[in-house]
């Protein structure tokens, strides 16, 4: 895997490791999952720091409930 890969990786998983310190919440596979699917988004749209997607991440994803399947988010159709 070359270095650039493994520094976005980082970058991605530090943001959500933010989220679930600002909510104080346990490690929750099925929320990591919508976290991480949504870190690549932002990431593929240009984001490049922790802060900036953490922040993102923290803003759209209000607690453990707003990761589940069923609950509203940004890429919902209205």
């Amino acid at each position: 895997m070359s270095k650039c890969i493994q520094e976005d990786q980082l970058l991605m998983s530090k943001a959500v490791r933010e989220w679930y310190r600002y909510y104080e919440v346990e490690w929750d596979d099925q929320a990591s999952s919508l976290l991480c699917d949504a870190a690549i988004e932002l990431y593929n749209e240009g984001c490049r720091s922790v802060e900036e997607m953490a922040t993102v991440l923290i803003g759209t994803y209000v607690g453990l409930a707003a990761t589940r399947v069923n609950a509203p988010s940004s890429s919902s159709v209205h």
